[in-house]
């Protein structure tokens, strides 16, 4: 872990800058690779993950590990966290304050990480990334530019759980990650040349014509 995430976590958890600390046992930074090239963003964490300060261990935590092999990779790849650090009472929805509170971590992760993919798990991430007009079943297993860097939308383990119909959603979204994570590194890899070229150099979007203008993360 690098000392920037190090510093991130010490200040999650023992965090009060909302209500959500409130009766939770411990914040939940994230955890996984500080360099990875993949970040995946969920929601909040749940019982397991309040018990034991880490994220995705619970029973969706299960199924996502899962669905990372299906994508050829594993929880030591990436890196995961949520966009709020401690558990919403009773696993319900995060409240926007509560997000807005939580937003200078995810910034900083963002920041300290520095990956070429953010993956989107669940609708209240998701709106982060790809705009509050967005919808999941219309979005999911797409690509949008956001900052310089893609956005990828997922289902959240946790509706395959709860409702068997969205099973095959999130493995088609999971069988698209690997294309996702090539059309980045071809962005990346494009921005990076654009750079040693120096000033007054651009690039075209890899995204193509139809990828839309980036989205404006509400909470940064």
């Amino acid at each position: 872990m690098s000392e920037a995430l190090e510093i991130i976590g010490q200040e999650v958890r023992s965090c009060t800058k909302c209500r959500l600390y409130q009766g939770t046992r411990n914040g939940v930074p994230g955890e996984g690779n500080p360099r990875a090239e993949i970040l995946f963003v969920g929601e909040g964490p749940g019982q397991q993950e309040d018990r034991q300060g880490r994220p995705f261990v619970g029973p969706a935590g299960h199924l996502l590990t899962e669905m990372l092999g299906r994508a050829g990779l594993q929880r030591e790849d990436v890196f995961i966290t949520n966009i709020v650090k401690h558990r919403p009472p009773g696993n319900r929805d995060p409240m926007p304050d509560e997000i807005e509170a939580c937003s200078e971590y995810l910034e900083r992760q963002v920041a300290a990480i520095k990956p070429i993919l953010i993956v989107t798990l669940g609708r209240h991430s998701m709106m982060q990334f790809f705009g509050p007009d967005a919808r999941i079943t219309r979005v999911h297993g797409s690509v949008r530019p956001w900052r310089n860097i893609l956005a990828y939308a997922c289902f959240h383990p946790a509706a395959a759980l709860h409702q068997p119909k969205y099973r095959e959603m999130l493995e088609a979204d999971f069988d698209g990650l690997p294309r996702a994570l090539e059309q980045a590194r071809r962005q990346a890899a494009q921005q990076a040349g654009a750079a040693s070229d120096g000033p007054g150099e651009t690039t075209a979007n890899d995204g193509g014509d139809d990828a839309g203008p980036p989205s404006q993360m509400s909470m940064f």
